[in-house]
């Protein structure tokens, strides 16, 4: 694997686990007022298709990190319609 598989694994790790420390002050202090509703559904709409880019690109850091930051959104996507 060349150096471009990785400058993709450590971007995607960064950008996926910058969603962390949200997903786990939403889930302790049960508070997501302050969470957009509309902008979560539009990034999740917008890691669906990189997802889907991924794919036919056959780019597995773009899949990977894409799909744990598309989990990590719908859950906040949840507990924004449970708590909100």
């Amino acid at each position: 694997m060349d150096y471009l598989f990785w400058i993709g694994i450590l971007a995607g790790t960064l950008t996926t686990v910058a969603f962390l420390p949200q997903v786990i002050k939403a889930y302790k202090s049960k508070e997501t007022k302050d969470l957009s509703l509309v902008m979560f559904i539009i990034f999740s709409s917008g890691l669906i298709l990189w997802i889907v880019y991924g794919l036919m690109a056959k780019a597995l850091p773009v899949i990977l990190a894409n799909s744990v930051t598309l989990l990590l959104c719908f859950y906040l996507i949840y507990l924004k319609v449970k708590y909100g």
